[in-house]
């Protein structure tokens, strides 16, 4: 039997999304973000508050990096969380990461995170729901350590994680259990 419990934002797995991006005075920030994903092959979008020290930074420069946080990094990305921006102006700083600017975005990629989007604001728009930003992908990068020999990424040696909505846990995820547009074949 199921419980009902009511209207909550209850899917799981959440993301754990790095969003990097330059204040005005050229220093990094990066907030941790859970609502914001693929929207389309060469989109992303994001739904945060436009108080946020992030949404001022993108809409002043028009552009972001979304980056995947991996395990060694945890504390890190959780502490992106933790603090703000407009309260913590030097709160990068202050994780130990690195960060170069991108090549195709102004936007920085931090070192430490295995993938990062490259990306260019293209819409921007409040909501009801919330602040919404839609990306564009201008590149992807991905550091050689997690991917195949034949370069794609592996996702066991991405070392990502996923937030719990639930009951507010990371969860590693990595495990491949069957291949996909396969296992559901014996149902045809």
């Amino acid at each position: 039997m199921k419980k009902d419990l009511g209207i909550k934002p209850y899917l799981f797995p959440m993301p754990v999304l790095m969003i990097a991006t330059y204040n005005e005075d050229g220093s990094v920030d990066v907030m941790n973000m859970a609502w914001g994903g693929i929207c389309g092959d060469d989109m992303v979008a994001l739904n945060i508050e436009e108080t946020r020290k992030t949404a001022k930074n993108i809409k002043a420069r028009g552009a972001f990096t979304l980056s995947i946080a991996s395990l060694p990094y945890l504390k890190q990305a959780d502490y992106f969380g933790i603090v703000s921006g407009n309260d913590t102006p030097d709160k990068f700083a202050k994780s130990g990461l690195t960060a170069v600017k991108s090549t195709r975005v102004d936007a920085p990629v931090i070192e430490e995170f295995p993938i990062t989007l490259e990306c260019k604001a293209v819409e921007m728009e409040n909501k009801s729901y919330g602040f919404r930003i839609l990306g564009q992908i201008q590149n992807v990068l991905a550091d050689e350590s997690v991917l195949t020999e034949h370069g794609q990424v592996d996702p066991a040696k991405l070392q990502a994680f996923a937030f719990d909505q639930f009951q507010g846990g990371y969860y590693a995820l990595g495990e491949k259990v069957s291949q996909a547009w396969q296992s559901g074949r014996e149902l045809m």
